[in-house]
């Protein structure tokens, strides 16, 4: 996807050369008149342009390493688990399969009970299996700023964001964070730096304002959120408030099913909630886990609300 930005320069003034000059009057013997030269309008400095959002790398050999998936389209288990995952998250955003497409479908929180359940994980791996897509691109937006982890996974550099973005008094055109990486269909929004009113700026208009420009200058993105997880912050029930989709990640083994239930209630705005069970041998689909097992480390169902 390349989002640079379209340069304008503008010029102001206009040549005089259409000025008629001074009559020459030396045949009635006066002196020569002196030519009168053109007076221009004072020079205007031209409008600087803006400057081309920066292109970031991936090393995809080190992702493939890490086990994460990359949009050649490997077939290895985990994109076969996260190709299943993606669908429905697909069909609710762009309306398919007979559906009609949820509100806010394009946007799409992944979160988690509590850290090192494998969220960022879990995010990456999506992002790269919908870049695989043909019709779709991403934009993965760190939302998680006070632990933020895609730029580690990704192997890019930490820089402004997301909290830049929200806390300057004249935002920026949109297009200056959302930065073009080398997979062509996969961009980055960097959460930026720590700022000590994170859940305020969150919760601000110009939030609201970001993702509404975010729909329009990115029709066909699905925009992915790696969110703080729901029971160490605020932060994240304010990014789900903006939500159309969630996932939900559940380390097996270690999360306690009642954390899970509890993170899940502190959910209010959104109805559609995907579970992953992450690094789990064998899907348990009996009591909470509702759904269907895919392969030997993941689950996705959706959670029964009320």
């Amino acid at each position: 996807m390349s989002s640079l930005i379209e340069r304008a320069v503008a010029r102001l003034g206009e040549t005089a050369s259409d000025n008629p000059e001074t009559v020459d009057a030396t045949r009635d013997g006066a002196a020569p008149a002196a030519k009168s030269t053109p007076q221009r309008p004072p020079a205007t400095p031209p409008v600087p342009a803006a400057t081309p959002a920066e292109t970031l790398h991936i090393d995809l050999e080190s992702l493939r390493a890490a086990g994460v998936v990359t949009p050649s389209g490997d077939q290895t288990p985990t994109f076969a688990q996260f190709r299943v995952i993606k669908r429905p998250l697909i069909n609710n955003a762009f309306g398919r399969a007979g559906n009609k497409p949820l509100p806010n479908g394009k946007r799409v929180m992944v979160t988690s009970a509590f850290p090192g359940e494998g969220k960022t994980f879990c995010a990456a791996n999506l992002a790269m299996s919908i870049a695989a897509e043909r019709d779709h691109k991403i934009i993965l937006i760190d939302a998680d700023v006070a632990r933020p982890a895609v730029p580690r996974m990704l192997g890019i550099q930490h820089g402004e964001g997301l909290m830049e973005w929200l806390a300057a008094d004249s935002p920026p055109p949109v297009g200056q964070i959302v930065l073009p990486t080398n997979i062509e269909s996969l961009s980055v929004i960097r959460a930026g730096h720590r700022h000590d009113h994170a859940t305020e700026l969150l919760a601000s208009d110009a939030m609201g304002r970001l993702l509404d420009e975010l729909s329009v200058s990115y029709p066909d993105s699905i925009l992915i959120f790696d969110s703080p997880p729901l029971l160490v912050t605020t932060e994240s029930r304010v990014v789900a408030s903006y939500m159309g989709q969630i996932v939900m990640v559940v380390e097996a083994g270690k999360t306690p099913r009642e954390s899970v239930i509890e993170a899940l209630a502190t959910i209010e705005s959104c109805e559609v909630i995907g579970l992953v069970l992450n690094k789990a041998q064998k899907l348990e689909t009996q009591g909470y886990y509702q759904g269907y097992g895919y392969g030997y480390g993941y689950g996705y169902g959706q959670h029964p609300r009320g």
